[in-house]
């Protein structure tokens, strides 16, 4: 039986972003798979509130550590202290499931760290010096002590070889799967609620920098102005550095734009299968989610054709050079005209989306924690 230590932090924060998605969806993967694991969560201190309260959490005791994300990710990673409690200690694997925080491993404790993306490194103006900070310290950190590093995508791998001095063999591609449950909400009962037109094309992600919505409204409109009678439709909550965007919205211009906010599970799910097109033209992106989600639903993607979301789509997209206004709204125009196009990739999309699945990411991560893979 083997034990393993799990950092859950990110299940904490008001926006848990693809991290959250990561943990929430492997942790219980892995029960599945080797039903004899013990699993020992733990996290930060939060407010009383913030606490994660996921059902596979329920009947497992959780350690909260003595200590805030703003004391412990700094010290842990230029000091290596403060030491976990014993009890964590004590397990066979280490798992630092965000690389911006790497507690010290126990004497003799496997310690395996998951790197998603290096965002940080390739659009530094992107992040908040704060977190730019220690992203670049979990890195060094991560490099220096630990014995395996996983990450979701080939992208990210070759990324890290790139920029440090790790040892090839320590590295782990273990690819992410969709994730959001399929509610079956009436995608009509959805719209009328949120109080969305019936005709649109869908982002979903956080609205930050690195998405590149700016140059999407931009694409988007370029399309509206040809009398193609969709709305756009931004999913997701806020993010850093949103005001480029919220001044391109407020912008005069054909067509209307439209931001939900953060929305439950249920109703991104109806969202995906009611769009003429799903668009993600993120600048970079450690694997891309959303993307997967979207194809997993049959929504015909337009997404960009860098960094790592071709390994996702492979041939079931339309890819575009994210830096060109002119490449994504011709994509975009292409899936809202024509049916026979947009009806092929929903069902290659369809097809790519299945060949991904968490007990296969749970049977990758198991071999890294064996030492096997």
């Amino acid at each position: 039986m083997t034990s393993v230590a799990l950092h859950v932090d990110q299940l904490s924060f008001a926006a848990p972003g693809g991290i959250g998605t990561y943990i929430r969806n492997l942790a219980p993967a892995l029960g599945r798979v080797d039903p004899t694991l013990e699993l020992k969560p733990f996290h930060a201190r939060f407010g009383p509130d913030a606490r994660p309260s996921e059902r596979w959490m329920r009947d497992l005791w959780v350690q909260e550590l003595d200590g805030s994300i703003r004391s412990l990710y700094p010290r842990w990673a230029l000091f290596g202290r403060p030491a976990l409690p014993a009890s964590l200690r004590a397990t066979d694997v280490l798992h630092a499931t965000n690389h911006a925080a790497i507690p010290p491993a126990g004497a003799g404790q496997r310690l395996v760290v998951t790197i998603h993306d290096l965002a940080f490194e390739r659009f530094p103006e992107l992040f908040p010096r704060g977190w730019r900070v220690l992203y670049r310290l979990g890195l060094r950190a991560a490099v220096r002590r630990a014995d395996a590093i996983i990450t979701p995508s080939r992208n990210t791998a070759e990324d890290v070889l790139s920029r440090t001095e790790i040892e090839p063999s320590k590295l782990h591609v273990t690819p992410l799967a969709a994730a959001l449950p399929t509610a079956g909400l009436e995608v009509e009962a959805v719209l009328r609620r949120l109080r969305l037109p019936r005709d649109y094309v869908l982002f979903v992600g956080t609205l930050e920098p690195r998405k590149n919505l700016v140059r999407l409204v931009r694409a988007y409109r370029r399309v509206a102005a040809t009398g193609v009678p969709h709305a756009l439709v931004l999913a997701g909550p806020m993010g850093w550095h949103h005001e480029a965007l919220m001044r391109e919205i407020a912008l005069s211009g054909p067509g209307e734009v439209v931001l939900t906010g953060p929305l439950p599970g249920e109703d991104l799910d109806a969202l995906y299968r009611g769009t003429a097109a799903f668009v993600y033209p993120s600048l970079y992106e450690g694997f891309g989610l959303p993307v997967l989600e979207a194809m997993a639903r049959g929504a015909p993607t337009v997404a960009s054709s860098t960094s790592s979301l071709p390994e996702v789509y492979g041939d079931a997209a339309l890819g575009v050079d994210p830096r060109s206004i002119a490449e994504i709204a011709a994509a975009m125009e292409r899936l809202v005209t024509d049916a026979e196009l947009a009806g092929r990739l929903g069902s290659l999309g369809r097809a790519r989306a299945e060949r991904f699945t968490w007990d296969e990411t749970a049977r990758l991560t198991l071999e890294v924690y064996g030492g096997s893979a």
